[in-house]
């Protein structure tokens, strides 16, 4: 299972980790906040060093409730340490966390190899296009509603059947549209409830029918620190249980803001045995 970034084929039969850099001020893990551009090279190194394959900028919070920012602010905020990262880290794969198309095209254009939308093209519909045209590798989330709304849609009849079909149907759009590289992620926290995120984390293996990588992004949500009853600066252990759990399902790439405690977790389950 390969996807193309920069013209090299990155194998994701074993697994990798996305490394979080949040350009924001009001990401929901405070630790994540990274706004100027000398922490977020900090960072990036740090990340790298520790075994990330991908660093993953985004520069809108889209926590429950967050409020949207326009696409102008959105390029302020994410271009200068894209920029600087792929300067300071020439073979790094960056990905550009956001919905926008025109964020998307720019931060490909500033050294951006991947774009990740939570939106899956619902919310921008130049984005497909622009992929497309990008010729890059593409991550299809599923979410229900808006940041601002999600809450009060987490409506299923079959949480796990419901998610499937909208990013299979989805594969069939963005194939007809011309992508290639299509990377999945259910969208844990998206217009879900706890009970929700734990149904799909245990019907995890039914998205390998799709037979596309599956990204998986848990690290510190609400469905750890609620169920353990704490925050999301204690949440690490309850993230380290649950991508295991997501491993042992087929999980390609985990989604974390804590680099090292994702790529022991990867060591430990191969050494068990486990392959996707």
């Amino acid at each position: 299972m390969f996807i193309n970034c920069k013209g090299q084929l990155i194998d994701l039969t074993k697994p990798c980790v996305m490394g979080i850099i949040n350009t924001t001020p009001d990401s929901f893990y405070t630790l994540s906040r990274t706004q100027l551009v000398d922490d977020a090279l900090k960072l990036a190194e740090q990340m790298l060093n520790e075994g990330a394959t991908f660093i993953d900028v985004g520069g809108q919070s889209t926590r429950p409730g967050a409020e949207a920012i326009n696409e102008e602010e959105e390029l302020q905020r994410v271009i200068p340490i894209i920029e600087a990262i792929a300067g300071a880290f020439p073979k790094s794969f960056i990905s550009i966390d956001t919905y926008y198309a025109k964020v998307a095209h720019e931060a490909v254009n500033a050294g951006a190899c991947m774009v990740n939308d939570i939106s899956a093209g619902d919310d921008d519909v130049q984005m497909l296009d622009t992929v497309s045209k990008l010729k890059v590798p593409y991550i299809s989330m599923h979410k229900k509603g808006k940041p601002q709304t999600m809450k009060d849609e987490a409506n299923y009849t079959d949480v796990a059947l419901e998610v499937f079909d909208y990013l299979a149907t989805k594969l069939v759009q963005l194939r007809a549209q011309g992508v290639c590289d299509i990377i999945i992620d259910p969208g844990f926290g998206f217009g879900k409830t706890i009970e929700h995120n734990f149904e799909l984390i245990h019907k995890l293996k039914v998205f390998k029918q799709l037979e596309v990588p599956l990204l998986i992004g848990i690290s510190r949500k609400s469905m750890i620190w609620k169920t353990l009853d704490s925050t999301p600066e204690n949440a690490l252990h309850g993230t380290t249980t649950l991508n295991t759990l997501a491993l042992l399902q087929g999980a390609n790439i985990l989604r974390v803001h804590d680099v090292k405690p994702a790529m022991d977790c990867i060591k430990m389950m191969g050494k068990y045995g486990v392959s996707v």
